[in-house]
């Protein structure tokens, strides 16, 4: 037992002896082997690194070979912009250098003729005065024979010369009172004469001045701006803005110092707020430029005639008449934008219409009919075609045209008595036509001659062959006609003008002068399919 103790023991000492050898040997091959895979793993990286540094090193030689080139090209540049500057001064200096020499040549060719006039001046002066001594020698001779003269003149009149010149002051006196009083009574017959008709002329002038401020306050639209900026973004590069503006609209653009504002000025209130409202749109949208001014006028210009019939519409439906037509409605619309001596035609023929249904009421007759009566009754002064019928004549024309009551047809072509007035109703028009317009302050007759003037102005270059537009601007003083390129040349605008203006001076009487002006535009429109 012991035996078989001791040997298994020695056994599991061997064996554990053995594993330990092993075990030695397998860490030494592990050991090993790691250190050479640690090895290769540096030898890679030392590779990889000289690599690395390689590249790198071509990198900067790159860099450098680049920022040379660079600072030589720079070095270059620069020295031959010295060279250049140098050369530029050399060729001043040279240039300088030739204008002094020619300078002192010049100085030289003076002081020779500065000499020469020096030498001509001395002469003349000696010659003048050898003339000074023979007229001093002359003048001694003359007064000796003056003072002789005197001495036998005096001795045949028995006068001294003194007594002799008093006589005479007195003589040329008298004459001369006889002259002044003569002068004095011709002056005071012709100021007696002529008194009467400088008085018109200073009255007339005044009545003309007077005129004007009135035209103006009424022919003017003030446009508000947030700020003078968008001043300059109305006028455009070289004013070509606001002149399309002005060709689109038919008004003037004033652009002046006032401060947040821009003043449009035209007889035609339609065509101010067709110019203010395009102005609105325009600032709003910030897109300013010819074509996009005409396409917001022709859209504003579509618009107001959509807000004529709402006025209209509202108009009659306030008044309480129903079954108008149409076509009166728009014209009803209309009166909006019209004016009658300085008074609005609306707000007139709505007064006038209140006025008939109340009298026409108090009279027991149809109130219904004179309030119609009273509204249409200056529908004549609204018709958009220029007619050589009076207004009265014209409404009533046009009542007939859309089926208007007789009654109401009887009082508008009677209310100025145009025609015979042949029911109630039409004495009634007539009597509040003259009430509404004679309140104090409602009419100022020197407007409605103006406004007048200024559509006969255009109606007159309208009659030329090929003109297509016509304005009268700045309170009737310049006429802007538009012409069709394909018909009218530049020779012919430019006879065109001159005749228009001739046609003005035989036909019409207007204060002042009148600018004509004709705008020939030719445009080329093609489209792309």
């Amino acid at each position: 037992m012991n035996n078989s103790f001791w040997l298994m023991l020695l056994t599991d000492l061997l064996a554990l002896a053995i594993g330990i050898y092993v075990g030695r040997k397998l860490l030494y091959k592990a050991f090993s082997k790691r250190e050479q895979e640690a090895e290769e793993k540096a030898a890679t990286i030392l590779k990889n690194a000289e690599i690395q540094a390689e590249t790198i090193r071509k990198d900067r030689i790159l860099e450098a070979k680049e920022k040379y080139l660079q600072l030589k090209s720079e070095f270059e540049k620069d020295s031959n912009q010295k060279k250049n500057i140098l050369l530029q001064n050399e060729n001043k200096l040279k240039q300088r250098e030739q204008q002094l020499n020619q300078m002192l040549e010049q100085n030289k060719r003076r002081e020779t003729e500065l000499e020469q006039q020096r030498n001509t001046l001395n002469q003349q002066i000696e010659a003048a005065n050898k003339r000074k001594e023979e007229a001093d020698k002359r003048r001694e001779e003359a007064d000796r024979m003056k003072a002789q003269q005197v001495e036998q003149l005096e001795k045949i009149a028995n006068l001294t010369a003194e007594q002799a010149r008093e006589q005479l002051i007195d003589a040329l006196k008298a004459e001369a009172e006889s002259r002044a009083s003569s002068y004095v009574k011709n002056i005071v017959e012709e100021a007696k004469l002529t008194a009467t008709k400088e008085a018109k002329k200073v009255v007339i002038e005044t009545i003309q001045r007077t005129a004007a401020e009135h035209a103006i306050e009424n022919c003017v639209s003030v446009f508000n701006i947030e700020s003078d900026d968008i001043k300059g973004k109305v006028i455009g590069r070289e004013g070509r803005n606001i002149r399309a503006l002005e060709a689109a609209t038919g008004v003037e653009i004033i652009v002046d110092d006032t401060p947040e504002a821009i003043i449009i000025s035209g007889f035609d209130p339609v065509r101010r707020e067709i110019a203010r409202l395009s102005l609105h749109r325009l600032v709003q949208d910030g897109r300013i430029h010819p074509a996009r001014i005409e396409e917001v006028v022709a859209k504003t210009r579509k618009n107001i005639e959509d807000e004529i019939v709402e006025i209209g519409e509202r108009t009659v439906i306030d008044l309480g008449i129903h079954g108008l037509h149409p076509e009166l409605i728009k014209m009803v619309g209309r009166m909006r934008f019209r004016s009658s001596y300085g008074q609005n035609l609306l707000q007139h023929s709505r007064e006038v219409a209140k006025l008939c249904a109340t009298m026409a009421a108090e009279l027991g007759l149809n109130a219904k009919l004179a309030k119609r009566a009273g509204l249409l009754h200056d529908i004549g002064k609204v018709w958009h075609e220029e007619a050589e019928l009076p207004h009265a004549i014209l409404g009533m024309e046009m009542a007939k045209k859309y089926k208007e009551h007789p009654e109401v047809c009887n009082a508008i072509g009677a209310h100025h008595d145009e025609i015979e007035m042949t029911t109630m109703i039409s004495p009634i028009v007539q009597v509040c036509d003259a009430i509404s317009g004679s309140r104090p302050g409602a009419r100022r007759e020197m407007m409605e001659s103006y406004i007048k003037r200024l559509k006969e102005l255009e109606e007159l270059a309208m009659n030329f062959n090929g003109v297509t537009k016509c304005y009268a601007i700045q309170a009737g003083r310049e006429l802007r006609v538009m012409v069709d390129a394909d018909h009218v040349t530049d020779d012919r605008a430019n006879a065109l003008s001159f005749e228009i203006s001739q046609k003005i001076e035989k036909e019409m009487q207007y204060p002042g002068q009148i600018k004509v002006t004709v705008i020939r535009e030719m445009r080329s429109v093609a489209y792309a399919k």
